[in-house]
């Protein structure tokens, strides 16, 4: 074979130039990458309990009236709408009270009637000097006595009318039936517990929480509640009672819920986060990590161009998109958003060492 020799000055330029060539390309290609800053954000610290999820309207329907039980419509796990009737009672002598009351108000009207036409004619007289004044005063009493006669058999129907209308027993509001304490046949008597039921359209969260934490909570009064579809939702009111359990030595608070969740229900445990003060935090955009087996990284960019491949060590992810940082990387450090890119050019930035 043969041999050629080469002037140093031109294998020298060329390999220069070879290398700076080689190394542009590597960091051509970094250059492209849109990357974000790791961030140092004042956030609120929270701590984290169980709570138990239970109806804020839960009603036990009792009868108004006696009366014989008649129909039960509903059963345990049916859903009745508002106003809807849910237990029927024998009205038979409840009606028939309603047309004694009718004809005493009619009696009454008619006495009522008579007692001012007299009262008119004896005033009438007596102003003509015919009749003492003694006569004038029986005429008024009498007045009054029916009017008074026609007011107590007015009251007297619509008592009446709201007897009968207790044989119909609705519901408060819309809800599940719970349980069921009458049968078919049964007397029901005033007061007695007919149907039991909760409404899902309004829940709410009971948390027992140490007492160290009860002024902090006082304080702010902010807590968030993870629903059953891993969404996170801020409570509403919140409740903070004002003796302690002597048994536990937790106070007892109730967080209400905004909305209804689907696949919440009365009974459920559920994560509570109540604030309790702030913190600063390293924040990563969320889109940034990615996850290789059991490791959790991001590609760091340098300002020089180089990409890196770092282990880093996250948190729970807020609300607009970004991850807490607890160890890998730190303030000011830029990561790429595009982790697919960036492991592209990586893998272009090894080939280029390689080959210089």
């Amino acid at each position: 074979f043969e041999v050629r020799t080469m002037n140093p000055s031109i294998a020298g330029w060329s390999l220069a130039a070879c290398l700076a060539l080689g190394l542009g390309a590597v960091r051509a290609a970094p250059a492209e990458l849109q990357t974000a800053a790791i961030e140092l954000r004042e956030l609120p610290r929270e701590f984290r309990l169980d709570g138990v999820v239970e109806a804020t309207n839960r009603t036990t329907v009792s009868a108004q009236t006696s009366g014989q039980v008649q129909q039960i419509l509903f059963d345990v796990d049916d859903y009745v709408a508002k106003d809807a009737v849910i237990v029927i009672l024998n009205d038979t002598e409840h009606r028939a009270s309603v047309v004694r009351a009718a004809a005493d108000l009619k009696e009454a009207v008619a006495r009522r009637q008579e007692a001012r036409d007299e009262y008119d004619r004896i005033k009438e007289v007596h102003a003509k000097k015919l009749v003492a004044d003694a006569a004038l005063d029986r005429a008024e009493a009498g007045l009054k006595s029916a009017m008074a006669r026609f007011e107590a058999a007015e009251a007297g129907l619509v008592q009446a009318r709201e007897q009968l209308r207790y044989t119909r027993v609705r519901a408060p509001y819309a809800g599940i039936v719970t349980e069921r304490h009458t049968q078919i046949g049964e007397i029901a008597q005033p007061g007695q517990p007919l149907v039991s039921g909760i409404s899902l359209e309004e829940l709410r969260v009971l948390v027992h929480v140490p007492q160290s934490l009860v002024p902090q909570i006082r304080q702010h009064r902010q807590a968030r509640v993870q629903l059953a579809d891993d969404g996170w939702v801020d409570a509403g009111r919140l409740t903070v009672f004002p003796f302690a359990d002597p048994g536990s030595n937790t106070f007892k608070v109730r967080l209400s819920l905004p909305q209804a969740s689907a696949g919440t229900f009365p009974g459920m445990f559920v994560k509570t986060a109540f604030v309790t003060g702030v913190k600063q935090e390293l924040l990563v955009p969320s889109r940034a990590v990615v996850y290789r087996s059991e490791v959790t990284a991001v590609y760091v960019v340098r300002s020089d161009g180089h990409v890196g491949f770092r282990h880093v060590r996250l948190g729970r992810e807020t609300d607009d998109g970004f991850r807490l940082v607890l160890a890998g990387v730190d303030q000011g450090e830029q990561v790429a958003l595009d982790p697919i890119a960036a492991a592209v050019a990586l893998k272009r930035q090894r080939a280029g060492k390689s080959d210089e």
